[in-house]
């Protein structure tokens, strides 16, 4: 992501040159008077002027933190657009992890670091208050109408706190509604109109997807998250082969990897370290002291995520082809690598190849697609 800001900085940087330029050669231009013929053919004596330009609208400056924040924004949409089908078809797969949610997400303009305010402000409108970023599809939320760019007021009856610390207020004002309630009661500020909406909670996987700022081909689960490095996004060409990917850490978290092989603190230091705008890469070296899973591990996590994929609509015949063309371009031996940590592919491409045939026989005979 520094990268991508110096760069951003050096193209704006030209472009008030080249402006300088225009300007400075506009304002040593003298028009050159010209005269209009007679009925006769001779010169007139009125002096006729040429008419002015309209001028040029000002060219829009964009700041190197509003390309960064928009390149972040659009990769987190990708990732919770294919997420959400796999979040809300798989509660039965994540039991300790299904839970009531509002079905979706809102920020304010505190959510991002103080250089990233103004862009913040600017591009995504946010303010004091919690404005909806983001709708689960699928859930309770999207089907009632919650749209993004709604500001939220009040949630039965409960005014929503605003400023710094609205998001974790506004978690402590929820926690105890969504356990216990079907439906809450929602009032939200559209186009300048308050518009109450009843929103039926959706039980759901509760697992929180992130963006990890790292040209890393990587992703990881620490047991109530799931990450996927901006290097993963930009190998995973197709939303179907995203959703492999996303399945498959979700699978890890459903069947308690994390906790089983002791490393849940590790990944989530890794974790907490890749979503920051700009986070030390150096911390993730390596395997960044996460150890690499055993066979019998990677295969659960394989053939769950790939019932995960299947139960939320997504194809699941070229999983193989995915996780077998990553490991061939990108080997064990491949620094901060997915398969370092995922090594036994030969393994999990027969069970993949297995689960394949396993989910495709209970389709045609309409069982459930359990594993």
């Amino acid at each position: 992501m520094p990268v991508v800001v110096e760069l951003t900085r050096q193209r704006c940087r030209s472009t008030l040159i080249a402006l300088g330029v225009a300007t400075l050669l506009a304002a040593c231009a003298t028009p050159v008077p010209t005269t209009a013929p007679d009925s006769a053919g001779s010169p007139a004596a009125k002096t006729v002027m040429p008419v002015p330009a309209t001028p040029a609208p000002a060219p829009v400056v964009t700041t190197a933190e509003e390309t960064a924040l928009r390149q972040l924004v659009d990769l987190q949409d990708r990732l919770d657009r294919v997420a959400g089908p796999l979040l809300v078809s798989n509660p039965a797969l994540c039991r300790r992890n299904a839970r009531r949610l509002l079905g979706f997400t809102a920020k304010t303009k505190y959510s991002y670091s103080t250089e990233f305010i103004p862009a913040a402000q600017k591009l995504l409108h946010l303010d004091e208050r919690l404005r909806v970023t983001g709708v689960l599809p699928g859930s309770g939320a999207d089907k009632v109408g919650v749209l993004r760019g709604d500001s939220l007021l009040s949630v039965n009856d409960k005014s929503l706190p605003q400023g710094p610390s609205a998001e974790r207020q506004a978690a402590a004002l929820l926690a105890p509604m969504v356990t216990t309630r079907s439906n809450v009661k929602l009032t939200v500020l559209r186009n300048n109109r308050q518009i109450v909406v009843d929103v039926p909670l959706t039980m759901a996987c509760a697992f929180r997807v992130e963006l990890g700022n790292s040209d890393a081909i990587n992703a990881y689960s620490d047991g109530y998250r799931v990450l996927v490095t901006r290097g993963m996004l930009d190998y995973a060409k197709s939303d179907q082969e995203l959703a492999y990917v996303l399945a498959r850490e979700m699978a890890h978290n459903a069947l308690g990897h994390p906790m089983r092989l002791r490393s849940s603190a590790t990944i989530a230091g890794v974790i907490d370290n890749l979503i920051r705008i700009n986070p030390d890469l150096g911390m993730v070296n390596g395997t960044a002291g996460i150890k690499p899973y055993s066979q019998s591990i990677d295969v659960a996590a394989d053939v769950t995520g790939l019932f995960m994929a299947a139960r939320a609509g997504y194809d699941i015949d070229g999983a193989a082809v995915f996780w077998e063309g990553l490991a061939r371009k990108y080997p064990i031996t491949t620094t901060n690598g997915y398969t370092a940590l995922h090594p036994a592919t030969a393994v999990r491409l027969a069970a993949i190849d297995k689960a394949t045939t396993d989910i495709h026989a209970k389709q045609a005979m309409q069982k459930p697609l359990l594993p």
